[in-house]
Parts: C-alpha cells; sequence; structure tokens
C-alpha cells in the first residue's frame, strides 16, 4: 500500500474543496448574509490550509495500483463529506452533525434525499452549497482532479474507474487527463446550457435556476422550494425533463456525436435500450393513471415523463406524489429506481448496462442447455466481453441484494411500515432521493433515528461509488503493505 500517495491526494481533494467554498461564501456575501459569507471563507482557508500541508511533500513513489486506487477514492469521498459537513453545522442551519452528514453526503453523491422540513428557511449561501455539492459529486472530484492536475501517468486510469460509474470505464482518448478534461467540458457545457434556457425560455429567477442546473447535471435532486420544482412554469419543467434524461446518458455517447461518429453513437445498445425502457414504462404509467382517474391526456404525459425520467435517472425532482399513483404505476417507478441510468452518466441505480450483460448472460446460458456443443459470445456494441466482466457483475450483484436486505432488517428497527423501509433503502442505494409511504416525494428521511441516518449515509456512499471501494476499507487485506 502506497501510503504517500493517499495522502497526497486527499490533500488535493481539500485544496479543491476549499476552492469550491469561496462560491458559497460570494453567495452569501451578494445576498447580506454576513455571518455565512466568514463561516464559508474561514472553512475554505482551513481546509485549503490542511490540503496544502498533506501535499507540500511530494511522495517517493507516485505510482499506485487498483487497490490504492479503490481505497484513495473511498477515503476521499469520506473526507469530503466530512469536510462539507462543517459549514452547516457551524452556522447552526443544520445543528445536528448526523443530520448535517446526511443531508451533505446526499449532496455530493447526488441522491437528494433531505432531513429538512423547511428548506425555503436555508440563507441563499447555504441554498446554493447544498446544491452546489450535487454538481462536484455529479461527475466527481476525482476526475476534476485528474482534468486539473497531472498525476501518475496511466495509473491514474485506476481512480476514474474507481469513481466513475458503470462496470467498464475506457479512455475516450489517448491521454487520461484529456479524457477527464472532455468528461469535464461536456458536463459544464450541458449545465450552463441548461442554465440559460431555465432563464430565458423557463422564466426562472437566476439563483433558482443555477441551483436548479447543478441539481439536474449531477442527478441529485434538492430543490430551493419546499414543492421541489411544482410551482416553475411547464416550460421550466419540459426543460429540466429534457436534461435529466441527457446527463442520465452515456457520456461516450456525446464523445461520438462530436466526433460526427454518428452511427457509432446511435448503435450503443445501452443508449437504445434505456431511452426505450423510459419511453415504454413512460407510457405505461400514463396509459394506467388514464384509465384509473381520466384526465387531460397531454398533463398526463407531461407529468408522467417528468416524474419518470427524475427517478430513472435518479435525479428525484417531483412535482407530483407518486406514492399516490395506483399498485400498478407506482411498481413500474420502483423498477425504474432499481434499473437506473447508463453506464458512464452522472445517474445512478444498477445501471442499464449491467441490466442488458445479465440479460445477455441470461440468454447464452439457455442456449447453452438446449445446445451444450455451441459456443456462444456475449457482445455489446459489436464487442466480445470478457468472461471476467462477467464474473464481477454476478458479485455486485449479490452485494448489491445482500446490502439492500440488510438495511431493509436495519431502518426497519424504527418502526416505519415495510414500504418505507425498503424504498428508502432503494432510494439511498441506488442515489435516487424520495421513496414511498413516509419517504415519499413529500415526506422525508427526518423521522428516523440517528443509527438508520448513517445507514442510509453508508448506503448513499456505497452506491455512488459502485459498492467495491467503501467494502474493501473494511478487508484487513486492503490495507497491508
Amino acid at each position: 500500500m502506497n501510503y504517500g500517495i493517499i495522502r497526497y491526494v486527499i490533500g488535493w481533494v481539500m485544496v479543491i474543496e476549499g476552492a469550491f467554498m469561496l462560491l458559497p461564501s460570494l453567495t452569501a456575501a451578494v445576498y447580506t448574509e454576513g455571518k455565512d459569507a466568514v463561516i464559508f471563507l474561514a472553512c475554505a482557508f482551513v481546509c485549503a490550509a490542511i490540503g496544502a500541508l498533506l501535499v507540500f511533500k511530494k511522495p517517493k513513489t507516485t505510482a499506485f495500483y487498483a487497490r490504492e486506487g479503490f481505497v484513495l477514492t473511498a477515503l476521499s469521498w469520506i473526507v469530503l463529506s466530512l469536510v462539507g459537513t462543517v459549514p452547516f453545522v457551524v452556522s447552526g442551519a443544520i445543528p445536528s452533525f448526523v443530520d448535517a452528514l446526511f443531508e451533505t453526503v446526499s449532496g455530493f453523491t447526488t441522491t437528494g434525499a433531505s432531513i429538512l422540513t423547511d428548506v425555503e428557511a436555508l440563507p441563499h449561501g447555504m441554498l446554493f452549497w447544498r446544491s452546489f455539492t450535487h454538481w462536484i459529486g455529479g461527475m466527481g472530484v476525482l476526475v476534476f482532479m485528474l482534468a486539473l492536475l497531472p498525476m501518475a501517468g496511466g495509473h491514474s486510469m485506476y481512480l476514474m474507474k474507481a469513481e466513475s460509474t458503470g462496470p467498464n470505464v475506457s479512455k475516450l482518448v489517448p491521454n487520461i487527463r484529456k479524457t477527464a478534461l472532455f468528461l469535464y467540458g461536456i458536463y459544464s457545457a450541458l449545465t450552463v446550457l441548461q442554465f440559460v434556457l431555465l432563464v430565458t425560455v423557463g422564466r426562472m429567477p437566476l439563483f433558482d435556476a443555477i441551483c436548479m442546473a447543478f441539481g439536474t447535471a449531477g442527478t441529485g435532486g434538492f430543490g430551493v422550494l419546499n414543492d421541489s420544482i411544482a410551482s416553475y412554469t411547464v416550460s421550466a419543467q419540459l426543460i429540466i425533463t429534457i436534461f435529466m434524461v441527457l446527463f442520465g446518458v452515456n457520456f461516450n455517447f456525446f464523445f461520438l456525436l462530436l466526433y460526427k461518429r454518428f452511427k457509432d453513437a446511435f448503435k450503443m445498445e445501452e443508449v437504445r435500450w434505456y431511452l426505450g425502457l423510459y419511453v415504454g414504462v413512460s407510457l405505461l404509467i400514463s396509459l394506467n393513471l388514464w384509465l384509473t382517474n381520466g384526465g387531460s391526456v397531454p398533463m398526463i404525459l407531461h407529468t408522467v415523463f417528468f416524474q419518470t425520467a427524475s427517478v430513472m435517472t435518479t435525479t428525484g425532482f417531483a412535482t407530483t406524489d407518486f406514492a399516490l399513483w395506483p399498485a400498478v404505476s407506482q411498481s413500474l417507478m420502483v423498477l425504474l429506481m432499481c434499473i437506473g441510468a447508463c453506464g458512464g452518466s452522472t445517474g445512478g441505480g444498477f445501471k442499464v448496462i449491467r441490466v442488458l450483460l445479465l440479460g445477455k448472460s441470461a440468454r447464452k446460458e439457455f442456449s447453452h442447455m438446449l445446445h451444450p456443443r455451441n459456443v456462444k459470445v456475449i457482445k455489446v456494441d459489436g464487442k466480445a466481453i470478457e468472461r471476467d466482466t462477467i464474473g464481477v457483475l454476478g458479485v455486485y450483484l449479490f452485494c448489491y441484494v445482500t446490502i439492500i436486505a440488510v438495511s431493509t432488517v436495519l431502518l426497519s428497527l424504527d418502526g416505519f411500515d415495510f414500504t418505507t423501509n425498503f424504498t428508502a433503502t432503494i432510494a439511498t442505494v441506488n442515489n435516487i432521493g424520495p421513496g414511498l409511504s413516509a419517504v415519499g416525494p413529500t415526506g422525508n428521511f427526518a423521522g428516523f433515528s440517528a443509527l438508520s441516518k448513517i445507514v442510509c449515509v453508508f448506503n448513499m456512499l456505497i452506491g455512488r461509488l459502485e459498492i467495491f471501494p467503501m467494502l474493501l476499507l473494511f478487508i484487513p487485506a486492503t490495507w497491508k503493505k
């Protein structure tokens, strides 16, 4: 284990987080929230100073491998969350440390679950920081660091693999730093474009538009109003719907489009399945709502396509309480919660690519049962998938199901109904935000005990980091030299 590089990278994470805190400090100053401006400025200075001390002495060996990559990623996110909690606690905006940690982790992991009962009571600086954590966590702070700093050559790929979503992460261009720059370039451009459209077309106030753009880009879901985005214009909701879907797409798709490889882009099976599931399930839910309750078809379509996009991309914005929908519609929504968005996107969930690979693997096994001598290779986008990838997918599925089962049991100690406990677990592991029943779109996680909130914090981190980096911290062999 290269402890020197761990210290060095965590130091840079703290320096970057300190720099990020200058933005909410400026926001608080603009809105004459002097106390909060000073708090953020002090936190930024202390955070950057500690980080500078950690990076002052460069490690003798900068090379690191998969083990260090996983450990670095998990520890960086833990440090990022703990430091990000401080402004909420010191300012008194969220006096309870556990509650503040829950809110901060929910922000950085782009979950959007909240313990706040009155969001609008928070000062502008705190609201900005709360939404900005979504944007930081959406693409990942380590990817941001790789875009700025030259690290250990090809070894940096281990950081990107550990932090990025999906079972397979490859360099879009030969240089890892250029790959990180490309990812953040597209991420930033889409964020700015959405902000401009929300202000000009959606008639949204500037501050709200900034926060909504952060929340959509990171597929997070924190709003600045108590009703999420229900009181904004229909055009604003349509813009958010479109961008939620876009940020749930694998960023390789945008890379291919930019390089005018349109045929390859639209051949991506994962993207086609993602869009097909989104449209198909949305139409089924719309039909179910219309047959059950009647009403205006255009309004039903508008509401459903927004809400399914919010759930499938694990953004978590809400315009209606889908916990009151018929059982069929609720079941389909829970299905979308579990599947989630594409790998290589800012969305959470199990990921469409994993569902696709499991389906192809099942079909291969059934074919082998009928024709034992036939040899079939699992392919995605015309490329053969290695057996190791399928093996790791099986381990991932086992861990995923086990974590959900154990967490649901632990949450049941608080005495809530099964629907609340199960969907709260699904919502946090998949980084969605709202669940059903007590944690539905009009509810929150405030009623849970401190133990349950800590369980949810763990779930949010483990879901954002795709399980393995967090679990490896608890294996003794990880820490051996």
